[in-house]
């Protein structure tokens, strides 16, 4: 076992502790934990508050904001967020480490922010709530040069790829890694390790959805103990007339005497060995019903019930935990008798209190705008994951199944509502991880209907953002099929397309090769002046379930080809392969190394690249590349390695023998000619030519599936 806590705030220093009050008298402190940061490196803030507020996550209740003073005069507002720290330990296992994730104190108020300047820094925090506006005071640090690159951005010289804030050109080379969850064939510190993989062959990019409904990681769901999404509805009723709010309901079992009821939360609960615990609740009862509780299949000693006049009856059953525990296990609800029983209430804590273990057993909380913190940490972890490897994230945020049936009518108030819902979820995402360099992009929604009238809605988020996200991070969105309403939206940086090989309706599913060079040239078309991305790809049946090609196709010939075709045919990052699980039981990740090689010095923001009208002498052979006044980086395929071919048909490509290359609108010099073995990211010859006559003609090496070449001036 292996074990670390992690806090939301990582060693507070004391800068600043005077407070500026109201009539309410209200205090608000703000501490730093540090008096310098790196130029893009994190800083965090802990800032008290002297009151507690029934819903911390809506700034209509309580708005808490930085106001950061910067070195060349500018006033930036930073939202802070609140949030529950937490500790986690690690449990190795046979097939995968276990995450143990614990609740450690109370839940806190923090910032966190990532200068981009060299200079001195104040920050104030500003809290406004119903009764006005109340300041802490002044805290100073200074903000130190570092090797960050920036954030990254639609490039100013180019803007079909994109750029850090200091210029360096950024090319995406990943895949997806959507579902990260207890119950996922990748859990945190299985992400963790990917992470790890990744970067140690050249990857770069990874999809990650924050959005997940109660499978996996979902900042913003109806995450339940009382049953799944794809389950049915859970055993609730309406409260009973006068003990509650109108619309508040409680669980129901009802039936014969034994009938069971599971409590079994998305997240498995974590507790500690040798600590006791109270589960608590309350409890009405009719005809001759009990209700007993069992812990990891130990039969409660007592029953509950109303008293005689049928009123609420509250309970509390306290238990010790034993000397190796470090998970709750099973909690089952069973009927004493026959009857109704009506659960309302039901908590779990140390019994000297702490905070709420069993959150999802709340079947009152809203789906929408309350964040789970154990989710929020969980990304927490893979963003600092994504640091230390050097990867960065395509965040997927909103939960397309809480939001699209209120997007149907742009003019009704449950678009508004969506609306309003959408930026407070986006406000909080700024406020947490807004501060990393290594979140690449939001993304709102993993394929929403293409049909539905959403220009408003990402007109509205997009000037929302552009208030409250003083970094500016790229914004996207998915859809179900290709929506170029979407792709040209003015609010949304990167258009995005997701496409996979199926038998039905792509006549050339077999060709991979062809298929990502005509979906990326649409996407280009349709969106000519911006970057475009190709955000899941692979290999599927006619119902879009994993193909059952994707294991014979041991040597990953479709993964290989994909990520070549779609590095040179102008997207700003590889087709983004989507079963994530497959290709880490195969060990795809060697297949990044030789394309990360090849585009390591590939001026992608700064050669004017263009479509290559190279040719080839060898019949059917394909030519993919871009091209700028005097460079060329062409890749050459031969038709008959198509993964169709080399896996369905089992057939073995002929060699291309004494082709010759020509490239065309080469400015007349001198240029150094690399080609390059692709499947091992080596050079395979190079030598020095003159560009005296166009075209400029190359001898091919002979290559059977594919080769690539480099073409630079000297």
């Amino acid at each position: 076992m292996t074990s670390r806590t992690v806090l939301l705030c990582h060693g507070v220093l004391l800068a600043g502790l005077c407070s500026v009050t109201t009539a309410a008298a209200r205090s608000v402190t703000l501490e730093a934990s540090s008096a310098t940061v790196g130029k893009y490196e994190r800083i965090e803030f802990v800032i008290s508050v002297d009151r507690r507020y029934p819903s911390p996550f809506d700034p209509d209740q309580v708005d808490l904001t930085l106001l950061i003073s910067a070195p060349d005069g500018s006033e930036l507002h930073v939202p802070a967020f609140f949030g529950q720290p937490y500790e986690r330990r690690q449990f190795p296992g046979r097939r995968k480490t276990a995450d143990w994730v614990y609740p450690v104190g109370r839940p806190v108020w923090m910032a966190r922010f990532a200068p981009s300047q060299v200079g001195t820094y104040s920050a104030v925090a500003r809290l406004k709530d119903g009764d006005g506006i109340a300041r802490s005071g002044a805290v100073r640090f200074r903000s130190t040069p570092s090797r960050r690159k920036g954030f990254l951005r639609v490039s100013k010289t180019d803007p079909r790829f994109l750029a850090f804030d200091r210029g360096e050109p950024f090319f995406a080379i990943g895949q997806n890694l959507a579902f990260v969850g207890e119950g996922q064939p990748v859990n945190l510190s299985k992400a963790e390790a990917i992470f790890a993989k990744l970067s140690q062959n050249g990857a770069n990019f990874l999809r990650v959805w924050a959005c997940c409904q109660d499978w996996a990681m979902a900042i913003e769901a109806r995450k339940s103990a009382w049953g799944r999404s794809w389950s049915g509805k859970p055993s609730l009723a309406p409260m009973p007339d006068g003990d509650g709010p109108p619309q508040r309901q409680c669980v129901q079992i009802a039936g014969a005497d034994g009938t069971a009821l599971s409590v079994s939360p998305s997240h498995t609960v974590a507790v500690r060995p040798n600590t006791r615990y109270a589960i608590c609740g309350r409890v009405k009862t009719d005809g001759q019903a009990k209700l007993r509780i069992e812990l990891s299949g130990t039969p409660a000693r007592e029953s509950y019930a109303s008293g005689p006049e049928r009123d609420w009856t509250t309970f509390r059953r306290e238990f010790t935990t034993g000397s190796d525990q470090w998970w709750l296990g099973r909690i089952g609800l069973r009927l004493d008798g026959a009857g109704t029983v009506l659960l309302d209430g039901l908590s779990l804590r140390e019994a000297d209190g702490g905070p709420e273990l069993l959150w999802e057993a709340d079947v009152n909380r809203p789906p929408r705008g309350y964040y789970n913190q154990v989710d929020c940490f969980m990304l927490d972890q893979l963003v600092e994951a994504a640091e230390q490897n050097g990867i960065y994230l395509q965040l997927c945020l909103i939960t397309r199944d809480l939001y699209m049936e209120s997007l149907k009518d742009p003019k009704s108030p449950e678009y508004d509502r969506a609306i309003a819902d959408a930026r407070n979820l986006l406000r909080y995402a700024v406020a947490r991880w807004g501060y990393s360099t290594h979140v690449a992009a939001w993304e709102y929604f993993n394929e929403i209907d293409p049909g539905r009238p959403t220009d408003r809605f990402y007109a509205e988020l997009g000037e929302y953002l552009e208030q409250i996200d003083v970094y500016g991070h790229l914004r996207t969105t998915s859809t179900w099929h290709p929506s170029p309403k979407d792709w040209r939206h003015p609010e949304l940086d990167m258009a995005q397309l997701h496409h996979y090989l199926r038998p039905v309706p792509d006549a050339e599913w077999q060709d991979g090769v062809k298929v990502i060079a005509e979906r990326t040239k649409f996407l280009k078309e349709e969106t000519p002046r911006g970057p475009v991305l190709i955000g899941e790809f692979g290999l599927a049946d006619t119902r879009f379930g994993r193909s059952s090609y994707m294991q014979q196709d041991r040597q990953l010939v479709h993964f290989h080809n994909a990520l070549w075709a779609s590095a040179l045919s102008g997207a700003s990052g590889t087709a983004l392969f989507w079963w994530w699980e497959q290709l880490e039981v195969q060990d795809c990740y060697h297949h990044y190394r030789p394309l990360a090689k090849f585009l390591a010095d590939v001026p992608f923001t700064t050669a004017g690249l263009k479509e290559t009208s190279a040719s080839i002498s060898a019949e059917n052979v394909r030519v993919l590349g871009l091209q700028g006044k005097d460079c060329a980086y062409l890749w050459l395929f031969n038709p008959q390695a198509t993964w169709g071919n080399l896996v369905v048909q089992k057939s073995t490509p002929a060699e291309i023998k004494s082709a010759t290359l020509k490239i065309p609108d080469l400015t007349p010099g001198r240029y150094r000619v690399t080609w390059w073995d692709t499947h091992r990211g080596e050079v395979l010859q190079q030598q020095e030519v003159s560009a005296t006559q166009q075209p400029l003609q190359l001898p091919v090496p002979p290559f059977s599936r594919d080769v690539a070449c480099k073409i630079t001036s000297l």
